[in-house]
């Protein structure tokens, strides 16, 4: 049940994101869902991986290097996800940022007991 609602907190990220962020499209709710999917994924097995090895620079750059980690995986899962599309780094960037608001938000909804 934890990763359906994993899921459906990340394709409800990614919409927003996709609505208010020019640059980012998504086909239809198919493909959102399968690009939630692909998005958990990555942060599970390529996040931790990239946020080790890119941890000298994020310390230089006190953390903003993070940031465009997390552009990064959000363009690679674009790259991974047939009809879902961002168009440039500044998309990239900013979709990530509301992409992780949104689901920070939605989470501390769902695991208030």
């Amino acid at each position: 049940m934890g990763m359906i609602l994993s899921i459906l907190v990340n394709a409800a990220a990614l919409f927003v994101a996709a609505k208010i962020i020019p640059g980012i499209a998504v086909a239809d709710l198919g493909t959102l869902l399968l690009a939630a999917l692909i998005f958990g994924v990555v942060n599970t097995f390529v996040r931790p991986l990239v946020k080790l090895l890119s941890l000298p620079i994020t310390i230089l750059t006190l953390g903003l290097f993070h940031f465009v980690v997390n552009a990064g995986l959000l363009g690679l899962t674009a790259w991974l996800t047939p009809g879902f599309s961002i168009d440039g780094f500044w998309a990239a960037l900013f979709g990530a940022i509301v992409v992780s608001l949104v689901g920070m938000f939605l989470s501390g909804l769902i695991d208030r007991d």
